[in-house]
């Protein structure tokens, strides 16, 4: 979690800096930020298929087998990572086809290279931090994530704004500290892996095996209904987002910094989530089905109190949230309308992030990219259509077809972990 709240500084930090260069930077970074959302979650959910096979592994006492997997591991994300740059780049080809604002093409453009490029090493370094996650240290990718963190906003600062000698590079500025920070944390991480006392006995497995079928096929198979359920939740997010473009650019800008925000409740829920997972992976892997299932029931509880945190200070000071990240009394106070139906989707988040995990961590995994269609794309997406355009609700009405997609997500995820846990 703590490594989770990490990324949410950086967040806030970036959106906080890139709204003080103007509006059209904050909506040129909403629309680039969320076309990478998209793909980097996928990224970021098809590595969380390495974490139940190493925790399988782990415990059971397979050392050399777990570093086996670790560089198989390795080797999916990089054909996942090429796969994905290809497709963002076609999509770079066509940005202008996709009706935003004209004037915010000459700074989306350049944004978008520099992100497209750091893709690869987000990919590697997930795979280290689930390795870690399935062995049960969260701790080293917490203490990377945050070094990481902190390296990223120095370098916002310095070339953003042109300090230190300097160019001052705005949006810029923003990517090539974003793309600096994440080549660091991969080499930061290398290195600890193959110095590190804790890691001695994987090194030894991971270095002495060879990437094989039966690990790339099983990788895949455990990671591509999770990447495809969690690029699916983020599509709709995304995609939302070409919508809210037409609204035009300061509900762009106000889009952004609510879902700044949004990512606060979520990515803690997301923490509590992945300890699930890997308690429960831990469990599974030791047959003990009582553990599986005390484990997800107390990850919810603990996650509705996580949400009720989120939500009251944001419900006092939501004429005030605007002004954090912007000086445009027109963005935030559109912003503040949109925290109701923020509000109102973190039951729906909740339990759609801890049923997920729980799913993942007893390796049942195949319905969970079906659900997601069903939530996000039959409820989600057409819903923020109908809303915000044929009953003419705009903004408010788009934020307000999150809650249905996430809800009905949350309770098909809960419905089959039942299921799956008594008839296992």
């Amino acid at each position: 979690m703590i490594g989770q709240l990490g990324i949410i500084i950086l967040s806030f930090a970036d959106t906080m800096m890139v709204g003080r260069c103007g509006t059209a930077e904050l909506a040129a970074a909403s629309f680039v930020n969320n076309m990478f959302n998209l793909v980097i979650v996928f990224a970021t959910g098809f590595s969380y298929g390495l974490t139940p096979v190493v925790g399988n592994h782990y415990g059971r006492g397979e050392c050399p087998s777990v570093g086996r997997v670790l560089k198989n591991g390795l080797a999916v994300n990089a054909v996942v990572a090429f796969g994905l740059m290809l497709l963002m780049g076609l999509l770079y080809l066509n940005i202008h086809r996709l009706g935003q604002p004209a004037e915010l093409l000459p700074l989306m453009r350049p944004y978008y290279i520099v992100l497209l490029i750091s893709l690869l090493f987000v990919l590697l370094f997930n795979a280290f931090k689930q390795f870690a996650d399935g062995i049960t240290d969260t701790v080293t990718p917490m203490f990377v994530l945050l070094g990481g963190n902190i390296l990223n906003i120095f370098l916002n600062w310095v070339l953003i704004y042109g300090k230190l000698g300097a160019p001052a590079m705005g949006l810029l500025g923003a990517g090539v500290a974003t793309l600096t920070a994440r080549v660091v944390m991969l080499l930061v991480f290398v290195l600890v892996f193959f110095t590190a006392k804790r890691y001695r006995p994987y090194v030894q497995g991971f270095l002495e095996s060879r990437i094989n079928r039966k690990d790339f096929v099983l990788l895949n198979k455990m990671g591509m209904p999770v990447g495809l359920q969690m690029g699916m939740e983020t599509a709709s997010f995304s995609l939302s987002t070409v919508m809210v473009g037409w609204l035009g650019t300061v509900a762009l800008a106000a889009h952004q910094v609510m879902l700044t925000v949004g990512q606060l409740g979520f990515m803690m829920y997301y923490g509590m989530a992945a300890a699930v997972a890997v308690k429960a992976s831990n469990f599974h892997g030791q047959n003990d089905l009582p553990a599986v299932r005390t484990t997800a029931s107390v990850g919810f509880r603990i996650i509705l109190v996580m949400a009720a945190m989120v939500c009251v200070p944001l419900l006092l000071f939501r004429d005030s949230v605007g002004f954090l990240f912007t000086e445009s009394a027109e963005v935030a106070a559109m912003v503040a309308t949109l925290v109701i139906p923020f509000v109102v989707y973190q039951f729906g988040d909740g339990l759609q992030c801890n049923y997920s995990n729980a799913l993942r961590g007893i390796s049942d995994v195949k319905m969970v990219s079906v659900y997601a269609f069903i939530a996000y794309f039959l409820v989600s997406l057409p819903s923020a259509y109908i809303f915000g355009f044929v009953f003419k609700w705009g903004l408010t009405g788009i934020w307000l077809s999150f809650p249905l997609g996430l809800t009905t997500a949350g309770l098909l995820f809960y419905r089959r972990f039942r299921y799956a846990v008594r008839s296992t």
